[in-house]
């Protein structure tokens, strides 16, 4: 049996991969306030969705041939989407359902119906909170990501944005704060409790461990773009399985929704799917709901149309047709478990592979359509 060449992927992070795109739905207090950052003091009483509908949300982004959502359970500005104990800044508080909303509840209940995927955003930066910045904080932030983990059934992916520290309300201080983005928030101790209650989870942040961000958020990864490493390209000698992620705005403003904000096209989004799926990435593509609690009429018509982009274009294997003819000057034929062959280049199983020999590095494959 031949070893692999470390590092190798977790199992957790090959499932993780397979999804190729699932989508960001950024929305809260900023969505009624025309704002992308919230500074922590808005009154959640402005908080009131009219005709609010996770199911459309979720419709839709399984038109899109989405495999799953991450909700901003918690942005910057320290509003909670789910009736937490931690805070008063939350669901709780709002018009929303006279009090009695939950929003990551009812996405989480969506998704479950529609065969989606769910995660959940929760910023480790609070802009609300007086403790932020003090030792208290941090246990406090260990139990909001404690009710989210233990509350909303099984979780792909949980995301902490790398945005720490700076001015904010700050329980009406009004400053700005300074901390060690990282080591103040016990990191080691956020990914057990990740660990033990969504084991299935990718974790998303600063240094991982999960994937990391493939370095910008215009939609593309590198041309190569190695699954170690860091950044856009990655690194193909890098001693960490570390994948990319390209989160992306499929609108023309802010992540949150804002007036006269447009849907990209389903051409531009394809494009942007071809160039992060297509080079080894994952694509988190975030798509911000209106003040109604709707995806605009533009958003879902585009993004069927990318959805049906995606099946007509990439729906069809050319390689696995009747006839197709798969050879190569050279195959493995070291190995009594598993088979080096051409042909397992085309067999539709991803856990088969074609290898020459050690030493040969000229090998070559041909594909006879």
């Amino acid at each position: 049996q031949v070893e692999p060449v470390l590092p190798i992927p977790t199992a957790k992070q090959v499932e993780w991969q397979k999804l190729e795109t699932y989508a960001f739905i950024h929305f809260g207090l900023n969505t009624f306030n025309d704002k992308e950052w919230g500074y922590g003091n808005t009154d959640v009483k402005t908080f009131n969705p009219t005709n609010l509908d996770c199911e459309q949300w979720a419709k839709t982004l399984v038109a899109a041939g989405m495999k799953g959502v991450i909700l901003t359970a918690k942005h910057h500005d320290g509003f909670c989407l789910w009736p937490t104990h931690t805070t008063d800044y939350c669901i709780r508080n709002t018009p929303y359902k006279n009090g009695e909303g939950d929003l990551v509840g009812e996405l989480s209940k969506a998704c479950k119906k529609y065969g989606l995927k769910f995660g959940v955003y929760l910023s480790p930066w609070d802009r609300n909170q007086a403790s932020y910045g003090s030792p208290y904080y941090v246990k406090f932030y260990h139990r909001q990501l404690t009710e989210l983990l233990s509350n909303y059934g099984e979780l792909f992916e949980v995301w902490f944005d790398g945005a720490n520290g700076g001015d904010g309300w700050y329980g009406g201080a009004e400053e700005k704060r300074t901390i060690d983005r990282r080591n103040y928030y016990n990191f080691p101790r956020i990914f057990e409790i990740v660990d033990s209650l969504q084991p299935k989870a990718t974790v998303f942040g600063d240094g991982g461990p999960g994937c990391r961000w493939v370095g910008n958020e215009n939609g593309f990864a590198g041309e190569t773009c190695w699954s170690m490493g860091d950044g856009t390209d990655g690194d193909e000698n890098a001693w960490k399985w570390f994948p990319g992620e390209s989160d992306a705005k499929a609108t023309t403003k802010g992540w949150f929704w804002h007036q006269g904000e447009t849907c990209k096209s389903a051409d531009e989004m394809f494009k942007i799917y071809l160039e992060t799926v297509g080079r080894n990435a994952t694509l988190i593509l975030n798509f911000p709901p209106d003040q109604r609690g709707l995806l605009p009429d533009v958003d879902v018509n585009n993004l069927k149309k990318l959805g049906d982009m995606l099946r007509t274009r990439l729906g069809n294997d050319l390689a696995k047709q009747n006839g197709v003819v798969i050879t190569a000057t050279e195959e493995r034929t070291k190995g009594q478990t598993r088979t080096y062959l051409a042909k397992n280049m085309i067999d539709g199983d991803s856990t088969t592979y074609w290898a020459c020999n050690d030493g040969n590095k000229t090998a070559s494959i041909t594909v006879e359509l």
